[in-house]
Order: C-alpha cells, then sequence, then structure tokens
C-alpha cells in the first residue's frame, strides 16, 4: 500500500502499543483474582494494572499531539456520511476513555489510601487526593461501569473495522496495519 494512504508510522507505533496497554490492563486487573487477598503476587498484578494505567495516560498525550498534527489519510473508497460521522465518534469517545478511566483509577486508588509504588521499589507517588472512603466508592464505580463501556466501545471499533475490511472492502483497515 501507498505509504501517502497509510496513517504515520508513529501514529500507527501508538495505536498498537495503546491495544497492548489496554490488553495488559485487562489481564492484570482481572488476573488478581488468581492469587489470595493480600499476598505479594496479587499486589503486584494490582500495581502492574495501576502502572498501565498511568502509562496509557501518559501515552495519549503524544497520541492527541500525532491525531492533530499528522491527519488521518481518506478512506478510499470514500465513506457515507453516515458513517463518517458515527466513525469519528467512536474514536472521539475511545480517546476520552483513554484519558478519563485512567484518571478515575488514580483517584480511586488515592481517595481509598492505597499506595501506587514506583516498579522494585517501596517509594510511592504522593497522593493527590485524601482518603475519602465514601468518595472512593463513587469513584471505583464509575472506573468498573466506564471499563465495562469502554470494552463494549473498544469491540464496536474492531467490528467496524472487521466489517470495513471484509464487507466494505475500504481500505481502512490497511491503513493503520
Amino acid at each position: 500500500m501507498d505509504p501517502a494512504r497509510r496513517y504515520a508510522p508513529s501514529r500507527r507505533a501508538l495505536h498498537w502499543l495503546m491495544f497492548v496497554g489496554v490488553v495488559l490492563a485487562f489481564v492484570f486487573i482481572e488476573g488478581r483474582e488468581l492469587f489470595e487477598r493480600g499476598t505479594p503476587a496479587r499486589l503486584a498484578m494490582v500495581q502492574a494494572h495501576f502502572w498501565t494505567g498511568i502509562a496509557l495516560l501518559a501515552l495519549m498525550l503524544p497520541r492527541l499531539r500525532l491525531a492533530f498534527s499528522r491527519p488521518a489519510p481518506a478512506v478510499r473508497p470514500a465513506l457515507p456520511a453516515w458513517q463518517a460521522l458515527p466513525a469519528k465518534a467512536v474514536h472521539l469517545l475511545l480517546y476520552a476513555m483513554l484519558i478519563v478511566q485512567p484518571l478515575l483509577g488514580l483517584g480511586t486508588a488515592w481517595t481509598d489510601g492505597k499506595e501506587i509504588l514506583v516498579p522494585f521499589t517501596q517509594l510511592a507517588l504522593p497522593a493527590l487526593l485524601a482518603p475519602d472512603a465514601a468518595l472512593a466508592g463513587q469513584l471505583e464505580d464509575l472506573h468498573e461501569l466506564l471499563g465495562t463501556a469502554f470494552y463494549y466501545v473498544v469491540g464496536l471499533h474492531v467490528a467496524a473495522a472487521l466489517y470495513h475490511h471484509f464487507v466494505r472492502r475500504d481500505d481502512t483497515l490497511r491503513r493503520m496495519a
């Protein structure tokens, strides 16, 4: 495929790196259930989840900068308007979720009195919010609700990419490969 019809290599790399990060965040938080509460292995899974979320949040800055400085190549054949608007909305929703979800996670951890340890040390990030059990519960509920919604939006994103590739037979998926 002509490089001018593909996303910039930096945008493709960030897309797939963040995909791996989302999968890892899910694996770490769900995988913690394999270990008893209070064990070092469970703590390691939770800390890995925290840091994966922080990494995803940090990657959003260059991702947004690239999204605005290196526009997406046009889909060929062009999308009808009824598909272009929802496609843009889903992308904006994914970006918003990739910012809000880690912030909710940080807020939950801090208000719940949990430490976010610097890997391989006993040093913790300074908590930016005071412990507050009621707020922690509310933030955790929002974090879980948004996490569930996020998986549906990611599923919609993947289903749309497959639809474009196998049914519509346009270059949507190949632009990111």
